[in-house]
């Protein structure tokens, strides 16, 4: 079958290649690809800055933003043959530590865990995959290819878990404003759960798009184009940071609402240095109660939230971000952005 692999460590090593059927040891489950999300972990892989291979192997299947259907399942596990299913990227480790034991392995401890396409696991990008029962969710089939969405809007919706958790410190928490910096996937999924929350949402991007200003504003949203300053005193209550650009996060720090949140949900690449007046910012969160935390990954609660914020989206709107579709043969071709794109998918369809 054809697979999408990668020789982790290795700059441009990406190809298609031929390899065996998924082993019954990866899970009971046989599932049928349908589309592949790709994101900016995939990039840092293929560009050799991450990953690593399966224990004893120098390839990697890459891929961990699924959608498939199920081909074959066993009796008494809850799944049947068509059902439409996204698979779960992390697994726990094998100790395990507190977090893995409680079924929280996005929090896990002793960093032992392993992931599908990213960390000592083959992922999903392959015609087929296997996979345990209880690491597949099963999705309504009127999603359609939006439910390829999933995954990264389960890391949204573990943001808003822990951002909303944050917030009922105070009994008086009523949040009204949300700024999201990044009108990339995670961050137009960030600002539609916002929007559902019944939150004034405003969405700053540093590339003009009117395609994403449409986005936007078909959720009740505000469009922003520049950088946090540009927007003078305007301090919202929540702030998702979703770009991970060291400048945007630098802005983002002591320029929300007394008690406010920020949550960093992009990750920065290191290098880069801001001169930051760290007692002016301490003072400031201090003094106004607020809070700076970051978030990443998602158990599985948090894939059943991002089914359930998914179906309530409305499917036209959806479907608006996955922006280009690119075949398996061509799969390397994903990888390059390219100005509209927001969602960017490889077709096994």
């Amino acid at each position: 079958m054809r697979a999408l692999t990668v020789a982790p460590g290795v700059a441009k090593s990406a190809r298609v290649d031929d390899i065996a059927d998924p082993p019954r040891s990866d899970g009971a489950i046989l599932v049928r690809t349908l589309a592949l999300g790709v994101c900016g972990t995939d990039r840092e892989i293929v560009s050799g800055q991450y990953g690593w291979a399966p224990p004893g192997e120098k390839r990697l299947v890459i891929g961990h933003e699924s959608l498939g259907k199920v081909q074959d399942a066993p009796a008494g596990s809850g799944f049947k043959a068509g059902d439409l299913v996204v698979g779960i990227v992390r697994r726990p480790d094998p100790v395990p530590c507190p977090a893995c034991a409680v079924g929280e392995w996005d929090m896990c401890r002793n960093g032992r865990y392993t992931e599908r396409g990213i960390k000592e696991r083959n992922g999903y990008g392959s015609d087929f995959f296997r996979i345990e029962p209880e690491f597949l969710i099963k999705i309504d089939s009127a999603l359609g290819d939006s439910g390829v969405l999933v995954e990264p809007t389960s890391v949204v919706a573990k943001a808003w878990a822990h951002t909303e958790s944050i917030g009922r410190r105070s009994r008086s928490w009523q949040p009204k404003t949300l700024l999201v910096t990044g009108a990339g996937p995670i961050g137009l999924l960030a600002a539609m759960i916002g929007a559902q929350s019944g939150l004034d949402v405003h969405v700053l991007d540093h590339h003009d798009s009117q395609q994403k200003r449409l986005i936007v504003r078909d959720i009740g949203g505000t469009f922003h184009l520049g950088a946090i300053s540009d927007l003078d005193s305007f301090k919202p209550d929540i702030l998702m940071e979703c770009t991970g650009a060291p400048a945007v996060v630098r802005d983002a720090f002591g320029c929300i609402a007394s008690g406010g949140i920020v949550c960093l949900v992009g990750v920065s690449s290191p290098g880069h240095d801001f001169n930051i007046d760290v007692g002016d910012l301490n003072r400031t969160m201090v003094l106004d109660n607020d809070t700076v935390f970051g978030s990443v990954n998602a158990n599985r609660a948090h894939y059943e939230a991002a089914v359930e914020v998914l179906q309530r989206a409305d499917k036209s709107w959806l479907e608006r971000l996955i922006t280009r579709r690119v075949p398996v043969e061509q799969w390397t071709q994903s990888l390059q952005s390219q100005p509209d794109d927001i969602k960017v998918v490889v077709d096994f369809s």
